[in-house]
């Protein structure tokens, strides 16, 4: 496996770094220029692309859509205590906004329990693909294979257990960096 996945990289062009947390997203400060941008400016990024006879392709959005909500420091949550079939409890907590669960994390008062670990990282990975799920439903935030990357890199607890061959081999699938356009890296 040529990759690794534990390598922080950003959301925009791929490259590793020190990143800047917007919206959800960790961009380099190359790339949150760029969202800057946009974000301030979007008549002059449409005025630029028609000078230079580019066009802005649609993702199948509208452009009224609204932007991605960024998750706040502090959230409420719901616990919820449950028991496995091994009558081991667990607590449930689902942190909420508006309402919306945008968050799931799940825990033992058993994860020193050397039979439990791999169960609490396989748990872990589950939790944290759920949670990046529910920010793309309820926030907008956008998905992709470097955030499922680093999500299954983070909920590894030892090197070559499941969620760390997992994100080894997606990490595999990463493209120059852009992993959808198949466009080289030139930044």
């Amino acid at each position: 496996m040529g990759k690794t996945a534990d390598i922080e990289v950003c959301d925009g062009c791929g490259k590793g770094g020190v990143l800047v947390e917007k919206e959800g997203n960790e961009f380099c400060p190359h790339c949150q220029e760029l969202v800057d941008l946009l974000h301030n400016r979007p008549e002059l990024v449409t005025r630029l692309c028609k000078l230079t006879g580019l066009e802005l392709h649609s993702s199948g959005t509208s452009p009224d859509r609204e932007q991605p909500r960024a998750l706040p420091d502090v959230l409420d949550a719901v616990r919820y205590r449950t028991r496995d079939r091994e009558q081991n409890t667990w607590y449930v907590s689902i942190s909420e906004m508006e309402g919306d669960p945008v968050e799931i994390f799940a825990s033992t008062a058993f994860d020193r329990d050397q039979h439990l670990q791999s169960r609490i990282s396989n748990l872990t990975t589950i939790t944290r693909l759920i949670s990046l799920i529910l920010r793309h439903i309820f926030l907008g935030e956008v998905l992709t294979l470097d955030k499922t990357v680093k999500q299954l890199g983070r909920s590894s607890r030892q090197r070559n257990d499941l969620p760390h061959m997992l994100s080894s081999v997606l990490a595999n699938y990463r493209k120059n960096g852009f992993e959808e356009t198949g466009e080289e890296d030139t930044i």
